[in-house]
Parts: structure tokens; sequence; C-alpha cells
């Protein structure tokens, strides 16, 4: 794993300014068109258990509670996912300029800057306002069978696709612009070429009980979430699914989400179409820009240094209150804590959401004279 999930830096205030004492304290925590390989661009949640509009169209809850959906915002009619104070990131393909706007939580953020790479479908915008809040970054290598959430917004599941007198899948439904979420798991990492890269391959193969759902025209851009130390992170960005598919009886060209293409014939190229065979089910994939191998390019944008330590706060007693300084990176989310026993104390964080500026930040604690002894941490979450 690339740097650690939280850094802190600490500092004493006593209760005379004169017995300031500070402390560097480090805990390391723990759109559719078929391109040349056949993949449509994709991005609506498709169950295989319903075809009810309405399910799973609010935030997961349970141990999926804080799996992604709390950063899911709309660009155009896309999903992008938030990523450092000011940047969130979508599919290169669904394109936008800096006179859209991205709602985040009902809010909007205007763009002023797009950062693109001729390695990957990805696509970073930098905004003039400040996010609450953002996505950490998945960094681990290991995605393969790794359990997952989805996140798209699009078409209803379709009509059945009948194949010899067996329903193999469904037709790709009606948009509706809804947000919805699944799970599945990473069933391989594949490399779709020169501008497209690493992708995380996703089947819809029917192991994953009722959450299991597939991709489908309307919305590329939604997250992929992989947990890693606990955590959900963003692991993916939605590109594309397996297709065209014709069959043998009318030569009619169509999109759907399958669980055997067998019998089916699918498009390789703008010209090309191979018969799916085979003795055992061959399920359609969707797949997504794999974020693990281009986190350098993600991190030269937003400017984050994961292995830069953070300053260690001052502080200073100004009447009833004390305040605390600290040099800031103009795109972190920091936030502060307190206690009155730093050996084996509880940390009570009394700040956050505190935006970096690119130059000394300070923020007020007007409860401190109350105990003879405070400590206090910095911290940023990535």
């Amino acid at each position: 794993m690339k740097g650690s999930c939280v850094k802190w830096s600490a500092t004493l205030v006593m209760n005379r300014e004169e017995n300031q004492l500070r402390m560097g304290l480090a805990v390391v925590c723990l759109c559719i068109f078929s391109l040349l390989l056949g993949t449509p661009h994709a991005g609506a949640v498709i169950f295989q258990s319903t075809s009810d509009p309405g399910y799973n169209t609010s935030a997961p809850t349970g141990a999926l509670t804080n799996s992604g959906w709390q950063y899911q915002g709309l660009w155009l009619n896309f999903l992008g996912t938030p990523i450092a104070p000011q940047y969130f990131i979508t599919a290169n393909h669904v394109g936008g300029t800096t006179n859209d706007v991205f709602f985040f939580n009902g809010r909007p953020y205007h763009p002023v800057a797009a950062f693109k790479t001729f390695d990957s479908d990805l696509a970073i915008w930098r905004v003039q306002e400040t996010f609450p809040s953002y996505a950490r970054l998945y960094s681990s290598s290991n995605e393969t069978n790794q359990h997952l959430i989805v996140f798209g917004r699009g078409t209803q599941r379709g009509a059945p696709v009948v194949v010899g007198g067996q329903t193999n899948g469904w037709f790709w439904g009606a948009p509706d612009g809804v947000q919805r979420w699944g799970e599945n798991d990473v069933a391989a990492i594949t490399n779709l070429g020169v501008g497209v890269g690493d992708m995380l391959r996703v089947i819809f193969d029917g192991n994953d009980g009722s959450n299991e759902c597939h991709l489908s025209d309307g919305d590329s851009g939604g997250g992929v979430f992989i947990q890693e130390d606990g955590v959900w992170k963003l692991a993916g960005i939605n590109h594309g699914v397996d297709g065209e598919f014709s069959n043998a009886v009318d030569a009619a060209v169509f999109t759907a989400a399958l669980t055997d293409r067998r019998g089916l014939f699918q498009q390789t190229s703008t010209s090309d179409w191979i018969p799916i065979n085979g003795a055992l089910p061959v399920p359609s994939a969707f797949y997504s820009t794999r974020v693990s191998a281009n986190l350098d390019w993600i991190y030269s944008v937003i400017d984050f240094n994961l292995d830069r330590d953070l300053p260690t706060p001052t502080s200073l007693r100004i009447g009833s209150n004390v305040l605390v300084s600290f040099v800031s990176a103009t795109n972190r989310v920091y936030f502060v804590q307190q206690t009155t026993n730093a050996v084996d104390g509880e940390w009570i964080t009394f700040t956050n959401d505190v935006s970096g500026t690119g130059g000394t930040v300070t923020v007020v604690d007007p409860n401190a004279p109350a105990f003879p002894t405070r400590y206090y941490r910095l911290g940023f979450a990535q």
C-alpha cells in the first residue's frame, strides 16, 4: 500500500504560555458505440434478481454503509466522484466543459480546469469551490476476486433475451436517470490497449445474490468501491461493457446484460462478429478503469504527496481562547482533535472540514482554559 490512510502531528498547550511544549506525534494508521474491443460505454445498474425500477435507489445500509454512495455527484447526465477538496474524477469519454456544473449533495461546483491522460479513460476536473468530503483511493494491486459496490444511473432492465428457449439475460430498458447501486466481484484485471489501459473486469455470473448487477447505457463515470483496511475506497471508474450482440435468426443488433452469451454473435470491431460457444455459460462483463494503475498520474494532478509529514501545530493562549495554528496545503481538508491525556485519553474532534489555503490556518478552542493541560493533534484523511 502506498502511504498511510491518516497522518497526524500534535502539540501540547499548558495552562501557562511559558510552559508551551510542542511535540511531534506520528500516528500511522494503520454512450453507446462499439470500441475496437467491443465495449459499448456504460453506466446504469441492471439486476439479475429483479426488474423493479425502485430497487437499490437509496444509500446502502448495514455492512455496506459508507460504501461510496455519499461520494457520487452528478456531472452532465453522468456520475463523478470527488477525490480531493477541489477535484472530482469521472470517465473521459463523457465529455464536458468548464461551462458545465458538477452537483454534489445538491450543491453546484464550477469547474475551472480539466486534466486528461492518453493512458486511460479518466478525466479529473478542478472546481472553484471546496468539497466538504471526498473519497479515498484504492492503492493495493489485489483487486482480483475482491467484492465491490458499483454506482450508476440510466436504464432500467428491459425484456428478456431468449436464446434456444432459455432466458440468457435482459435487453437494456428505458433510461430513467435514477442512481442505483449493486454488488459483484472483480473477475480479473484486463488491459484494453493504448488509450484505455488496465480495467477491472466484472462478470454477470449470478454468484452474488439479489444485488448482483451489470451495467448498461446512460451513465459511465460511476464509481466502483472496494474495501481496503476496513474502509470503502474508490477502485474503479465505469468505462464500458461487452457488446454489441446479434443473433443468428434475424441478425438484429442489440445491447444487453447477459448471464450467458452462447448462441449469439458479439461484435469485436466495427465490422467483425464472432460466435460465442462453449460447454459452460459465458456471461458478459462490464469494465471499470483501474484506479490503482493510475495513481501516479492522479496524485500528480491533485497534488497530494502521501509521504509528506504534517507540520507540527503551534498553540497560543490569548485571553479565554487557545489558538491552534498550522501550515496547510491547498488540496487538503484537515481536522483538529484535543485530549487532556496524550497517553491513554480519548481524542475528541473539536473542529473538522478545515480547508487548506497554502498558508497558515488558525482554529480556536474556546474551552481550553477550563483544563490545566490539553494536547492537540492535527490530521487529514485520504
